[in-house]
């Protein structure tokens, strides 16, 4: 059966979409700050909001962010019912390794704009061409770019396939390596299971691992540690999960309608999971925030794009329980990542952990937050695995 070709894609979002949003952010309905908390506490600040919003309306430029994801070369390709969009860039070295990069949750292709032309082009960055990557990066079925109205919706196993099919099948790479973080890390390592044969190796800034506080006996004073950190995480910080994954359809509703909504629940987490010192601008800047916001709110996919935590509250794990993820493994904490287990919970699940480093500063947001800190791991990492 032949496989399918992808076509050369360009984005550009209608004025009548942006002179709608701009008028609905103008007639936002502000819900009150709570008295007797501090801001944050207990979610987004409304003050924070109304200077954000405003700077939305008034000051930020998709224009310019658009140009600037149209100087990658894109392509769309139909794939599983669906139509895939993808960036494919073409590393300039002797002998460029095919890398897959992979997105999350609340994420687009937007974190990656300052990570490819690192990857792509080493020497153009003081560093070595043999370590020319060519770059794919997809949006994840169900996200922005790869969402249609209507369409299949995806869990992790699904995405895990359609890649492998994107990157050997439709651009004809028969290994090649991978990259993730958030979902990413689960597709990563969901690849790393299912396709070990076709994955040089994979290197992730999260951990894909199953969050029972049950699961250490007798634990070490560094596994300790890590389940406090589990439980704080599951006390305060999954609410969002709960509602994504058992609600996702209810909570679509409110978020496709208010831009101002989406922002709030988007920017909630660019706070929360960033280091930031409780300015998420100080990780993350607001135009950086407000392109991959306005890509969502134009392409109407933030509902889809809950599917993955709605697939997850209802099936197995990506990794069957007892299984393992053999092939190469490599992995970069930064300080600020919603969960940071030791080596010895991840050799659980990773059998061949080849690199482990940590890192200074960075949150869950590293290809935003620290490129040049993620790239270096990543080219570190690869460099023994290339032939």
């Amino acid at each position: 059966m032949p496989h399918a070709t992808a076509s050369p894609f360009n984005l550009r979002i209608a004025d009548h979409v942006l002179d709608d949003l701009r008028s609905r952010l103008a007639q936002t309905r502000w819900p009150d700050e709570p008295p007797d908390e501090p801001p944050w506490r207990s979610g987004t600040s409304v003050a924070y909001m109304q200077a954000l919003v405003d700077h939305w309306r008034t000051g930020f430029d998709w224009r310019a962010q658009e140009a600037a994801l149209n100087r990658f070369a894109q392509y769309s390709v139909p794939l599983a019912g669906i139509d895939v969009h993808f960036i494919h860039e073409q590393g300039k070295g002797p002998a460029p390794l095919p890398l897959l990069l992979s997105h999350g949750w609340p994420g687009s292709v937007f974190e990656f704009r300052r990570l490819i032309p690192m990857l792509t082009d080493p020497a153009a960055f003081g560093a070595d061409p043999a370590d020319a990557f060519t770059v794919v990066a997809p949006s994840l079925p169900g996200y922005t770019l790869s969402f249609r109205p209507g369409q299949p919706r995806f869990g992790v196993e699904e995405i895990a396939d359609v890649f492998a099919e994107l990157m050997t099948g439709v651009l004809g790479y028969p290994r090649f390596a991978a990259q993730g973080g958030d979902w990413g890390s689960f597709i990563t390592s969901r690849l790393g299971y299912r396709y070990a044969e076709q994955i040089v190796g994979i290197h992730l800034n999260l951990l894909a691992l199953r969050r029972d506080p049950t699961m250490l006996q007798n634990p070490t004073d560094e596994e300790r540690r890590f389940l406090g950190e589990l439980n704080l995480f599951l006390k305060d910080e999954t609410g969002y999960q709960w509602i994504q994954g058992t609600r996702p359809q209810t909570l679509a509703f409110g978020l496709t309608d208010s831009p101002t909504g989406l922002a709030a629940w988007i920017v909630e987490k660019f706070r929360s999971w960033s280091d930031c010192g409780g300015d998420p601008a100080n990780a993350i800047s607001r135009d950086d925030m407000l392109a991959n916001i306005t890509l969502y709110w134009a392409t109407g996919a933030i509902g889809s794009s809950f599917w993955p935590y709605h697939a997850r509250l209802n099936r197995p794990w990506p990794v069957p329980p007892g299984a393992t993820v053999d092939v190469p493994m490599g992995y970069t904490e930064f300080p600020r990542e919603i969960l940071r287990p030791p080596r010895s919970v991840a050799e659980r699940m990773y059998s061949d952990i080849r690199r482990w480093t940590t890192q200074k500063k960075g949150g869950h947001f590293a290809a935003m937050e620290q490129p040049e800190a993620l790239v270096h791991e990543i080219r570190e990492f690869f460099r023994p695995l290339r032939r």
